[in-house]
């Protein structure tokens, strides 16, 4: 449970924290946990926040908007210049798929690069909508 992880994780004088949230039921209440106990000044130095908004357990590819929405709501929580985005750890656990019933002979490769289009898309709305 991150209520029990994150307010010690944050007391770490460290500066870049990637945070699985994709696969996340309550995505809000993370939010808040990260906005509450992530530090503008860790010994000098910004806890900056990576959120994940990829699910790579899925092969279903988000979209611009849903990475956007998901950003944009973060930002209501942590502050948004120590948010970033990122995809959930690994791409690996749909890639062992079986070629034939599908398009591509990658198609594991393929979900992947549209999944980190989505993100680089999505990100770029969200700082649009940020002002950032």
């Amino acid at each position: 449970d991150y209520a029990e992880l994150l307010p010690s994780m944050f007391q770490m004088n460290a500066g870049y924290f990637l945070i699985q949230l994709a696969s996340e039921s309550d995505k809000e209440r993370v939010y808040k946990l990260i906005g509450e106990n992530s530090r503008d000044d860790a010994n000098g130095v910004p806890q900056v926040c990576f959120v994940g908004v990829i699910n790579p357990l899925d092969p279903r590819v988000e979209t611009a908007e849903e990475v956007r929405d998901a950003l944009v709501t973060a930002a209501n929580f942590i502050p948004k210049e120590r948010l970033g985005a990122t995809d959930d750890c690994g791409f690996s656990p749909f890639s062992v798929d079986v070629k034939p019933k599908h398009g591509s002979p990658d198609f594991a490769r393929d979900v992947a690069f549209e999944k980190i289009t989505a993100r680089v898309k999505g990100v770029e709305m969200a700082s649009e909508s940020l002002g950032i």
